[in-house]
C-alpha cells in the first residue's frame, strides 16, 4: 500500500512544499513540489537577510503548502506523515517552517518528522521518478545504502560542504567538512564583488563555461580549499580572500579583472580540490557509490568533474536533477519516509536549531 509524505522546506531563502508517493514496491515518486523564492527580495542585498526570509516564509508558507496538496490530489487526511526541516538553517527561517508544520500534524493526527537539512539533500537521490508533469519520468534513484555497501556523499551547497558515508538512508557520519565558509558562498560572494547578478554562482558558472569551452587557460592559479595534512576537512575562506585580494588589487592599478578568466580560475581550483578529496576517501572507506546533491551541485564543471572520477575510480555516481539540486520540499518528504520507518517521530517539543548547533 503506497503512502503519501508532505516535506516543507523553510531552512534559507526557499519556501518549499512537495508530496511523495512512497510505493508499494519501495520507489520514491514526486507527485508535486512548490518552491517559492525570495531571490529577488534579497537581490538588492546581494545576499540573504534572514529577518526579511523569516517574514516572507511567513506570508507565503499557508499557500505554498496547500499549493503542494492539490497539486498531489490529496488533503492532509490523506497524508502518512509530514516531514519539516528543524535543522541546520537561519533560526528565524527555520521556526517558522517547524511551527506551521507542528500545528498542522498534531491538529489532523499526523505523524511529524524533524528533518535535518544536510540529510535531505541527499536523499534527493533516492526519488525514482518525477510524475508533477503528468507522464511519469524516470529519474534513475540511487540504490540504498547498507552496512554492507555504504555510500559517499558530497553535499555541497550556499550553506554547507560536506563530505558523509552513509551506511543506511538515516545513518550518516560526516568524514569531512568545511571549516568556515561553503562552496556555494564563495561563488555567490565572488560574483557579488565581480557585479554580477544574484545569485553569483550560476553567473560564475556561465561565465566559467564559456572561457573553457573556447579553449583557453587562466593565465594564474589559485590556492586549493581542501586542507592539508590529518583531515578531510575543506577552507574556502582562504580562497575566497585571495581572489577577493587580486580584484581589489587590480582595482587600485585602474584595472578591471576578466570576469570569466577569474571564473574559469575559481571553478577550476575548487573542482579539482573537492574532486581529489572525494578521491582520497573512496580509497580510504572503499565505498563503491558516490551521490552529490546540494545547490552548488548544479555548477556543470563540477558534475562533469564528477562524472570523471566516477569513470576513473569504477564507481557508480547518482546526481539529482537540477529542479532538485537546490532547497526544496521534495527530499524533506523523502529524508521523512525513511526515518518514518525508522520510527523515528518528533516529540511536540521539536524545536528549530541554528546552523552549527546541530551537526551531523
Amino acid at each position: 500500500m503506497s503512502k503519501l509524505i508532505l516535506g516543507i522546506e523553510t531552512s534559507c531563502d526557499e519556501t518549499a512544499a512537495a508530496v511523495i508517493e512512497a510505493a508499494g514496491d519501495g520507489r520514491l515518486i514526486l507527485r508535486s513540489s512548490v518552491v517559492a523564492s525570495q531571490i529577488e527580495l534579497h537581490r538588492r542585498f546581494g545576499g540573504v537577510v534572514p529577518e526579511i526570509a523569516s517574514r516572507a516564509h511567513t506570508e507565503a508558507i499557508v499557500r505554498i503548502t496547500t499549493e503542494a496538496l492539490g497539486r498531489a490530489g490529496t488533503s492532509v487526511d490523506g497524508l502518512s506523515g509530514i516531514g519539516v526541516t528543524y535543522t541546520p538553517g537561519l533560526i528565524g527561517a527555520l521556526l517558522v517552517g517547524v511551527n506551521f508544520a507542528k500545528a498542522l500534524a498534531y491538529s489532523n493526527g499526523v505523524p511529524l518528522v524533524g528533518v535535518n537539512h544536510i540529510k535531505a539533500h541527499a536523499a534527493a537521490t533516492f526519488i525514482a521518478a518525477d510524475a508533477t508533469k503528468g507522464a511519469v519520468q524516470e529519474l534513475g534513484a540511487a540504490p540504498l545504502p547498507t552496512e554492507e555497501s555504504p555510500a559517499l556523499a558530497l553535499i555541497a551547497s550556499g550553506g554547507h560542504t560536506s563530505i558523509l558515508l552513509l551506511r543506511s538512508p538515516t545513518d550518516y557520519r560526516t568524514l569531512g567538512r568545511t571549516r568556515d565558509d561553503a562552496m556555494g558562498e564563495a561563488f555567490d560572494k565572488i560574483g557579488r564583488v565581480l557585479g554580477l547578478p544574484y545569485p553569483g554562482g550560476a553567473a560564475l558558472d556561465r561565465l566559467a563555461a564559456e572561457f573553457l569551452e573556447s579553449g583557453r587557460t587562466p593565465s594564474f592559479t589559485l590556492p586549493p580549499v581542501a586542507i592539508a595534512g590529518d583531515t578531510l576537512d575543506f577552507s574556502f575562506s582562504g580562497l575566497k580572500t585571495c581572489v577577493l585580494d587580486m580584484i581589489n588589487h587590480q582595482r587600485m592599478k585602474g584595472e578591471e579583472p576578466d570576469p570569466a578568466e577569474l571564473a574559469a580560475a575559481l571553478t577550476i581550483t575548487i573542482t579539482s580540490s573537492v574532486t581529489r578529496r572525494l578521491e582520497e576517501v573512496l580509497e580510504l572507506t572503499g565505498a563503491r557509490t558516490l551521490f552529490a546533491a546540494g545547490g552548488a551541485t548544479a555548477n556543470s564543471h563540477l558534475r562533469r568533474a564528477l562524472a570523471e572520477l566516477a569513470a576513473r575510480r569504477g564507481v557508480r555516481l547518482y546526481l539529482p536533477p537540477l529542479s532538485l539540486c537546490g532547497d526544496n520540499g521534495a527530499m524533506v518528504a523523502a529524508q521523512a519516509y525513511f526515518e518514518l520507518l525508522e520510527g523515528n517521530v518528533a516529540p511536540p517539543s521539536l524545536n528549530g536549531l541554528a546552523t552549527g548547533e546541530s551537526e551531523l
